[in-house]
């Protein structure tokens, strides 16, 4: 019930619960919720003022107060390190879909597959593409590389020369092959498939270990 006293109107006990009820389901309430971490953090922040005041302060010494300091400080940069960095698995990183400006899940062996029957029909453009995916897509599956997501051909040529120094003018002539067909429409050839073919077989022949050596 509304009760009305000199042109305002009162609401009774119910309609004023019902009132505050229904301002406060709004979502603007729920959004300014505080988090975990601010909560943990006022926390922190009082036990820190708790401790310091005078009346704790006279019976904790120096050097406690230090120690205290010191395990807060290491407790909050591992919950950061743990919570607060996303980490990616070595699935993640195997099952990436998006590799060279495409999305395929096909694998380092089924790429290979496809780019050599490519070759045999004489399509040495389609062949090429393939064929550095594969190269990128072994070397993804190895865990040898981990190129940010949408890396160019010369990125992932980069990085992987950091694992294969001794092939970094292979890996970059394997990257230009590509971009030229990928993006500049030059015509591949037998040759230059075969050379970029020659580098995949030779990277994937190297034993991890040595790799790792």
């Amino acid at each position: 019930m509304i009760r009305r006293i000199d042109d305002a109107f009162v609401p009774d006990g119910d309609d004023a619960r019902r009132w505050a009820e229904e301002e406060l389901s709004n979502p603007r309430y729920a959004d300014a919720k505080p988090t975990w971490f601010d909560l943990l953090a006022r926390d922190v922040g009082r036990f820190l003022a708790d401790l310091f005041s005078s009346e704790n302060g006279a019976g904790v010494g120096p050097s406690a107060l230090i120690i205290v300091i010191v395990i807060i400080a290491a407790a909050l940069v591992a919950a950061l390190l743990i919570w607060g960095r996303p980490r990616r698995s070595r699935a993640v990183r195997r099952g990436r879909l998006d590799l060279l400006g495409a999305s395929d899940d096909r694998t380092a062996a089924q790429l290979r597959s496809d780019a050599e029957r490519s070759a045999r029909e004489g399509d040495w453009d389609a062949a090429t593409v393939l064929r550095y995916r594969a190269l990128a897509r072994g070397l993804l599956e190895r865990d040898l590389i981990d190129p940010a997501p949408g890396a160019t051909a010369q990125a992932i040529a980069r990085e992987a020369s950091a694992v294969f120094a001794d092939e970094s003018d292979a890996l970059r002539r394997a990257a230009v092959a590509f971009d030229d067909v990928r993006y500049l429409g030059h015509r591949a050839t037998a040759a230059s498939y075969g050379e970029l073919a020659a580098t995949d077989e030779r990277l994937r022949a190297r034993r991890t270990e040595a790799v790792a050596a």
